[in-house]
């Protein structure tokens, strides 16, 4: 069934409260009838933003059951996939089932294999069942379906890659596109959370574009994932800390660049509370991105402004112009990456 044009953004699905976009929304219309220039989707893997699923298991004790009750009562409740304490979703591959008459690309057809390149956070979900959840995995396999508006960005499922694997790699795309566009050569670049999805990716570009007279510094908590960095050259120095303790990382950094810090900081941290450490080991006048979704950004403009620190401070935007394909071809360039990602989500 049709029903009529709706807003190219989405306005027409939402509920509550009016007068709003989909993705600020408490709650949407998540029926899955579509508009004429809406694209139905049949969900076979929903990925979980890191940030949500990391709180999803913590509240739940890591017991699968319960996240698999939360998941669907936050789904049941919204309309979406938003999880209420990150505000964050995740995104979702699936297979296009109706495409409604007005919907504007003409090449896209039922039966396409494709991956949403715009946040769950928005996206119109109805989960029927849960097929399989591991605590340890944010990816969790699902029979659902899901609604793409005109002005929701996708991308084709490679037919060279698993689609695993390639989900998993669409999720994070703007992080290692965004490094590619704020790093040059000869920067001294900090990546906190460097040995996560999001942080691998990025280490892998920022080495790339520092070139040999630049350095790339990784911060990672994980004893192990601070070893597999250094093992796959992915960083000139590791440093295993506790991002929450700005003044500890503060001390190991400089301890590398001397007290003038790092030009670049890019924070990939799945935990709140690392917004002073971003902020303390950048130079003046440098540049940080967040791409967690676990920043608060009122820490971090506040706290910049508290130590008087003139620095710019980038929102993880997950879109970037050419960031899926840019993304996709990290696993195409690098065996380690793509053997350590078929590891663990294939």
């Amino acid at each position: 069934m049709v029903r009529g044009k709706g807003c190219r953004y989405g306005s027409h699905r939402v509920i509550e409260p009016k007068g709003i976009l989909p993705q600020p929304a408490l709650r949407i219309d998540n029926t899955m009838e579509i508009y004429d220039n809406e694209v139905l989707i049949d969900v076979s893997t929903l990925n979980i933003d890191s940030a949500s699923y990391t709180q999803i298991r913590k509240a739940c004790d890591g017991d699968a059951e319960k996240m698999k009750a939360m998941i669907l009562s936050i789904v049941e409740e919204r309309g979406k996939m938003q999880n209420p304490v990150t505000g964050s979703g995740g995104m979702l591959i699936g297979t296009v089932s109706a495409i409604g008459s007005e919907y504007p690309d003409k090449k896209l057809k039922a039966g396409d294999r494709i991956a949403t390149l715009v946040s769950l956070s928005l996206t119109p979900l109805r989960i029927n069942r849960i097929k399989r959840l591991d605590p340890d995995s944010d990816q969790v396999d699902v029979d659902a379906q899901a609604i793409l508006f005109e002005s929701g960005i996708f991308a084709s499922v490679p037919t060279d890659l698993p689609e695993k694997l390639a989900l998993a790699v669409l999720d994070v795309a703007g992080a290692p596109a965004q490094v590619d566009r704020i790093v040059e050569e000869g920067d001294t670049v900090c990546v906190i959370g460097g040995g996560g999805k999001s942080g691998v990716l990025c280490c892998y570009q920022a080495m790339k574009n520092v070139g040999p007279y630049g350095k790339v510094i990784v911060v990672e908590y994980s004893k192990e994932n601070a070893r597999r960095i250094e093992e796959m050259g992915l960083a000139t120095h590791v440093i295993v800390a506790d991002a929450t303790d700005a003044l500890e990382v503060y001390r190991k950094v400089t301890a590398i660049t001397g007290p003038r810090g790092c030009d670049v900081t890019v924070n990939n941290v799945n935990v709140p509370n690392t917004e002073m450490t971003s902020i303390l080991i950048t130079k003046g006048q440098g540049l940080i991105y967040f791409f967690s979704m676990a920043t608060s950004f009122t820490k971090a403009a506040l706290g910049a402004e508290g130590v008087g620190k003139d620095i710019e401070l980038i929102v993880g935007n997950g879109y970037t112009k050419g960031h899926s394909e840019l993304a996709l071809n990290i696993l195409r360039e690098s065996a380690g990456i793509r053997a350590l990602f078929e590891r663990l989500y294939v």
